[in-house]
């Protein structure tokens, strides 16, 4: 069965999860851990990707991001290269580092986002490198104990997550560690690591339950939330691959995408390809960019190849492209 492809919006809060190769451990020592976290740091502040929760352990990772000004699948495949590029060649090895494809589960936020903090903060504490919450507090490759104010962390949002338990910074935070010590019990919670809906329900059995009494729910496993959210999620999503495919009906591609955009600035397109500093070649760029990416569902990573330029540039550039747009009311198609 061939792979869903990945759900990601703007603002889109997602789960990720990332495991090393046949279990193996992904950090073998403290320089791994700095370097994770120094590259980490990089790109959520380049891409402009707010952090809410995240924690590593010795063979896996996971954050809880809210996609920013670059697509999350952006963020993880700079992140995944960069690292394991620079760990095969430390530690003198080659080949894969990570298992597969990471698991991104975009999350309904009002009723997920604080149990997908705790569950990611607790993950130590589950995973036995912890013994006790004490220790947990201590622990210094998770956010939980900057939640608590006791590390810094500038990419860590922290000011959103807990105004969530309070109105006052000490308020807050005795109330966010009474909700972790809480979710202790609650054991290691399936229902918030894939199978959305499904597994939150109880699973099969519950759903087909349901169904027998007429009731009929949505359900994604890339997705975690009620059939609403759900149904909402797939709609858009599928909106957005039928406008691109629609263009491409009509003979829309990169390549006319420039074409467009030399009309419009009446320069030559083998200008817009090459690079240059010039006022009105850096607009021409932008707003391909911004063209490929919105209209066309492009990834940084095609456009950046296509145009000789990073996909932090080509973030950048859409987003000035955008602005260009609005500004001059530039449409693609007249």
């Amino acid at each position: 069965m061939p792979r869903k492809a990945r759900i990601d919006a703007p603002g889109a809060i997602h789960h990720i999860i990332c495991r090393g190769i046949e279990g193996q451990n992904i950090y073998w020592d403290e320089a791994d851990h700095t370097d994770f976290l120094q590259r980490l740091e990089k790109i959520l502040d380049e891409t402009n990707t707010p952090c809410y929760a995240w924690s590593l352990l010795p063979n896996h990772f996971h954050l809880l991001l809210r996609t920013g000004n670059a697509p999350i699948a952006t963020v993880m495949l700079r992140l995944l290269s960069g690292y394991a590029g620079r760990f095969n060649r430390r530690h003198h090895r080659s080949g894969h580092l990570f298992q597969n494809r990471y698991k991104s589960i975009l999350c309904q936020e009002n009723k997920y986002l604080l149990e997908l903090v705790r569950y990611i903060h607790l993950n130590p504490l589950r995973a036995g490198i912890v013994a006790t919450t004490k220790q947990l507090d201590d622990f210094e490759y998770c956010g939980h104990g900057v939640l608590l104010g006791l590390r810094k962390c500038d990419w860590q949002e922290v000011g959103f997550v807990l105004s969530l338990f309070g109105k006052s910074l000490w308020a807050a935070r005795r109330t966010y560690h009474a909700f972790i010590e809480k979710g202790i019990a609650h054991g290691k919670r399936p229902d918030l690591v894939g199978g959305g809906l499904l597994r939150s329900m109880g699973g099969w059995r519950a759903i087909h339950s349901l169904r027998d009494s007429q009731i009929h729910l949505k359900g994604d496993e890339r997705i975690l939330g009620d059939s609403n959210f759900v149904e909402s999620v797939l709609k858009t999503q599928n909106e957005r691959m039928e406008q691109r495919y629609k263009l491409q009906a009509q003979g829309w591609n990169f390549e006319k995408i420039v074409s467009r955009v030399a009309d419009i600035f009446n320069i030559e397109a083998e200008q817009i390809l090459i690079a240059g500093k010039q006022p009105q070649r850096v607009k021409s760029r932008s707003l391909v960019c911004y063209w490929a990416v919105k209209e066309l569902k492009m990834t940084a990573t095609e456009v950046a190849k296509l145009l000789g330029l990073t996909q932090s540039a080509i973030t950048k550039a859409a987003q000035r492209g955008e602005k260009l747009a609005l500004e001059n009311k530039l449409k693609l198609i007249k």
